[in-house]
C-alpha cells in the first residue's frame, strides 16, 4: 500500500506543479505586448538553424578551450607513453606533442584542421591557462629541493653547480656576439639579448634530471647525491640570475634595473626571514596527521598566489615567486608529500600538457628553411653541450671524480627539458628571442634531454667491467639455491619471504634470498626516496629478523616495471621467481564469484573430465595481464602466490593431473626437506600409479623422510579436506584449466602456489 501511496503523491506533484508552471508562462506572454516585445523569427529550415546553432556553440571559448584542453591531454599521454617506452623521459614526448600539434605539423598539413582548433584569438585563453600550470609547476620544483640536503652537501657540490652555470653562461654571451645582428629582433639591445642566450644555455632541468636518477638507482650511490645536489644548486641559482636578467631587460640595463634587483632582495628576505617561519608554525599544526584540512590549504595556496603576485608586479616574473614559495614550505617530508600529491596532477596532467602545445604553436620550424638556418641551429646545439656538459663533467675530474662518473655528472646535468621551455617563453613574451632563433633554441632543448639517455648509456658501455655485478655474483654462487621474490606492497613482501623460507630454510649457506621492490617512478619525489623505500622494506626486513634469515633488498623506481623485473630476473641467475597474483584478479568478477560456491564433495574425475575437455583456456585469462607479461617473458622458474592468509607451508596439498606436472614434485621434496612439510599428492588422471619412473621419485622421498609424503588416489575429496591443507602446489596449466572450466574446487582452496617451468 506504501508503494502506490507514493506513486501516487508523485504523479500528482508533478502535475499541479506542471499546470502551475504553464498557467503563469502564458500569463507572462501577455505581458509581452505591454512592453512591445516582438518575438524573433528566423528564416530557414529548422534544421539549419539547428546547424547554425551548433556551429556558433562549436565556436564559443569555452566550447574552443575545452576541445583544446582534450585534444592536448591525449596527444601528450600519447606521446610521452611512447618515450616512455623507448626509456625516455615522458617530458620528451609532451613537447614532441606541442611542435605536432602547433604550425610546423598540424599547421602545415592541415591548416584548415589547425585554424579551426587552434584559431589566433583562442590563444590568450590557452596561453594564461598554461601559466596557470606553470605557477602550479614551478611550486612543485620548489618543494621538491630539499634544502637540508642542500645545505649538508652544498660543500662537494657547489664548485660543479656554478662551473656548470658560469661555462656555458660565458659560451652563451660569445655566441650571441656572432649571432646577434642576424637574428636578434628589431630595437633590442645585445645586452638583454645576451643574457637570454646565457641563461638559456646554463639551465638544467631538476624535476627531469631527479627522474632520470630513479630510474638508474643512482639516489643512493654518492653520484646520485652529488647530480642531485648539483641540479638543485643549479637551480636555485639559476633562477636568481634569471629574475636578475628579467629585470635588467625590463629595465633597459643594469643601472635602471638596480631598484627592481632591490625590491627583489627585499622580497626573498621577507619570504625567509618571517614566512617561511609563519608556514612552519603552520606545518607543525599538522604533525602525525595524514590529511591536511581545508583551512590550512587554503593559507598555503594563498601564499603561493601572493608570493607570485608580487614577483610579477616587482618585475622579476610570477613563475619566480611560485618557485619561491615552494621552497619555504614546511621541510617535513611527509606533509610536502601529502601537498604535492593535491597539486601534482591537476599541474602536471591537466595544465602542464597546454604549456607545451602553446610552445608549440609558437615554434615554426618551417622557418628554418636553408642549411645555413640549420647550421645555426646545430652551432647552438654544440655549444650548448660543450659549455653544460663539457664544463660539468671536466670540473668534475678537476675535483678528483673518476672519469666516468664525471661524464655521468656532464651528461645530467645537461638535460635541460622543460626548464629550457620555460626561459625561451619568458624570453619570447618580452620580445627578447626572436621566433628564427626561438624555433632553434626549442630544438636545441629537445636534443640536449633526448641525448641524456643515451649518452649516460654510452658511458656505461664505454666503462663497463669485464663482469656484471649480476654475472660476478652469478661465479660465487653457482651452488646456492637463488630465490628473488618481488612485491609490491609491504605485507605481501613478507608473506612471500615467509614461503621462500619454507623451501630454503635448512640449505644455511648454500642459499641466497633476494626480496625486491620495483615502484612507478611517478610515485616518488626526489626528497622522500629514502623513506618511501623504508616503508616498503619495512614489513620484509622485521619478518627476516623474526625468521632469522638473511635477506638482500634491491630497489628500484621505473617506468616500465615488467621489463625491469624480467631483466632482473634474467639476468640474475635465479633458480625461481616468487610474485604475487594481483588482488585484482584474487577479488574479481570471476573468481570472486568462484570463491562464493560452496559444496560438500568434489570429484576428481568430473573435474578431469572438464580439464580435458576442448576449448580455449585463455578465454577467460587466470592471470592479470603484469603476470601474464612476466610469465611470457622470463626464462626461470616462476611462482605465483594466491595468498588467503598464508602463515606457513606446513600441510601442502599437490594435484596431479597429467604427466607434464610431475616437476612439481621437486618442489614438494623441497618443503620436506627444509620444512618437514607435510606433502598429499593427488593422482587425478590415474597416471602416477602406472608410471615406475614417478614411483620411484615418490618411494625415495619416502626413504629420506618418512611419513612426510602420502599419494591420495580417493574419487572425492572433502571440502574439509582442502581448508584443512595450507597450501596447494599446483602447474600453470592446470591453474589455466580450473579458471577456464569454473572449477568448484576454487571456493575451498587453501592458499595457492602455481608454478610456471619455462
Amino acid at each position: 500500500m506504501g508503494k502506490y501511496k507514493n506513486i501516487i503523491f508523485y504523479i500528482t506533484t508533478i502535475a499541479v506543479f506542471s499546470c502551475l508552471m504553464y498557467f503563469f508562462i502564458v500569463e507572462g506572454q501577455t505581458l509581452e505586448v505591454k512592453e512591445n516585445i516582438v518575438a524573433k523569427t528566423s528564416s530557414g529550415s529548422t534544421w539549419d538553424n539547428f546547424l547554425e546553432s551548433f556551429k556558433t556553440n562549436l565556436h564559443h571559448p569555452l566550447a574552443l578551450l575545452l576541445a583544446q584542453i582534450v585534444t592536448i591531454i591525449l596527444v601528450a599521454r600519447l606521446f610521452g607513453w611512447i618515450c616512455m617506452k623507448i626509456k625516455q623521459p615522458s617530458v620528451i614526448g609532451e613537447m614532441i606533442a606541442g611542435i605536432v600539434l602547433g604550425p610546423s605539423l598540424l599547421g602545415m598539413y592541415f591548416p584548415e584542421f589547425s585554424a579551426f582548433l587552434f584559431p589566433k584569438e583562442s590563444l590568450g585563453n590557452l596561453q594564461f591557462l598554461s601559466q596557470i600550470g606553470l605557477i602550479l609547476f614551478m611550486y612543485i620544483v620548489g618543494m621538491e629541493l630539499d634544502l637540508s640536503v642542500l645545505r649538508k652537501k652544498a660543500h662537494d657540490a657547489v664548485v660543479i653547480s656554478h662551473a656548470s652555470i658560469i661555462i656555458p653562461f660565458a659560451l652563451g654571451i660569445g655566441l650571441s656576439y656572432y649571432i646577434y645582428q642576424e637574428f636578434a629582433p628589431q630595437g633590442i639591445q645585445f645586452t638583454s639579448f645576451a643574457l637570454f642566450i646565457a641563461i638559456a644555455m646554463s639551465i638544467t632541468a631538476f624535476p627531469v634530471l631527479a627522474r632520470i636518477v630513479q630510474e638508474r638507482n643512482l639516489q643512493k650511490t654518492k653520484l646520485g647525491t652529488v647530480v642531485i645536489t648539483c641540479a638543485a644548486a643549479d637551480d636555485i641559482t639559476a633562477w636568481c640570475i634569471l629574475a636578475a636578467v628579467i629585470a635588467i631587460v625590463k629595465a633597459g640595463s643594469f643601472t635602471s634595473s638596480i631598484y627592481v634587483i632591490l625590491m627583489a632582495i627585499g622580497y626573498v628576505f621577507l619570504m625567509i626571514k618571517i614566512v617561511r617561519p609563519f608556514l612552519k608554525r603552520i606545518g607543525d599544526l599538522q604533525a602525525g596527521k595524514n590529511t591536511i584540512n581545508k583551512p590550512m590549504v587554503a593559507i598555503f595556496f594563498l601564499t603561493l598566489i601572493l608570493s607570485a603576485y608580487a614577483t610579477e608586479v616587482i618585475g622579476i616574473h610570477a613563475l619566480f615567486g611560485a618557485f619561491m614559495a615552494g621552497a619555504i614550505m614546511p621541510e617535513n617530508t611527509k606533509f610536502r608529500t601529502m601537498f604535492i600529491d593535491k597539486v601534482e596532477d591537476v599541474a602536471l596532467v591537466l595544465l602542464l600538457p597546454l604549456f607545451f602545445v602553446f610552445t608549440g604553436l609558437r615554434t615554426q620550424i618551417g622557418l628554418l628553411n636553408d642549411s645555413h638556418l640549420w647550421m645555426t641551429a646545430g652551432f647552438i646545439i654544440l655549444t650548448a653541450v660543450i659549455g653544460k656538459f663539457a664544463g660539468s663533467a671536466l670540473t668534475a675530474k678537476f675535483l678528483g671524480i673518476n672519469w666516468k662518473e664525471s661524464l655521468t655528472i656532464g651528461a645530467l646535468m645537461n638535460t635541460r627539458g622543460l626548464m629550457e621551455l620555460i626561459v625561451l617563453n619568458i624570453g619570447y613574451d618580452l620580445g627578447v628571442l626572436s621566433p628564427e632563433i626561438f624555433a632553434m633554441m626549442v630544438i636545441m632543448a629537445l636534443f640536449t634531454t633526448f641525448m641524456t639517455g643515451p649518452a649516460l648509456d654510452f658511458i656505461n658501455f664505454i666503462f663497463k667491467s669485464k663482469k656484471s655485478e649480476h654475472e660476478e655474483n652469478s661465479d660465487h654462487n653457482d651452488a646456492q639455491y637463488r630465490v628473488l621474490l618481488s612485491f609490491d606492497n609491504p605485507e605481501s613482501g613478507s608473506t612471500l619471504l615467509k614461503l621462500a623460507h619454507d623451501f630454503t630454510s635448512k640449505m644455511n649457506g648454500n642459499k641466497s634470498i633476494t626480496a625486491m621492490n620495483i615502484a612507478p617512478v611517478e610515485e616518488m619525489h626526489a626528497y622522500d626516496i629514502n623513506e618511501y623505500e623504508n616503508e616498503q622494506f619495512k614489513n620484509v626486513i622485521d619478518t627476516s629478523h623474526d625468521l632469522k634469515l638473511k635477506v638482500t633488498t634491491l630497489f628500484k623506481a621505473s617506468t616500465d616495471i615488467e621489463n625491469d623485473l624480467t631483466s632482473i630476473s634474467n639476468k640474475g641467475n635465479y633458480d625461481l621467481l616468487l610474485i604475487m597474483l594481483g588482488k585484482s584478479m584474487y577479488e574479481g568478477s570471476l573468481l570472486g564469484r568462484l570463491l562464493g560456491f560452496t559444496t560438500k564433495i568434489i570429484n576428481p574425475e568430473k573435474l578431469l573430465n572438464t580439464v580435458k575437455g576442448k576449448g580455449n583456456i585463455f578465454n577467460n585469462s587466470p592471470f592479470d595481464d603484469f603476470t601474464l607479461q612476466i610469465l611470457d617473458k622470463t626464462n626461470i622458474p616462476v611462482g605465483i602466490l594466491v595468498e588467503k592468509d598464508f602463515k606457513s607451508a606446513d600441510k601442502v596439498f599437490v594435484p596431479i593431473f597429467n604427466l607434464s606436472d610431475f616437476y612439481l614434485l621437486e618442489y614438494a621434496k623441497r618443503l620436506i626437506n627444509n620444512n618437514n612439510s607435510q606433502i598429499i599428492i593427488l593422482d587425478v588422471a590415474g597416471q602416477i600409479r602406472n608410471n615406475i619412473e614417478v614411483k620411484e621419485i615418490i618411494r625415495s622421498i619416502e626413504q629420506v623422510a618418512p611419513n612426510h609424503i602420502t599419494l591420495y588416489n580417493e574419487k572425492k575429496i572433502e571440502k574439509e579436506f582442502l581448508n584443512s591443507q595450507d597450501l596447494m602446489l599446483i602447474s600453470s596449466k592446470s591453474w589455466k584449466n580450473l579458471i577456464d572450466t569454473k572449477s568448484l574446487w576454487l571456493s575451498d582452496i587453501p592458499s595457492t602456489l602455481i608454478i610456471s617451468n619455462p
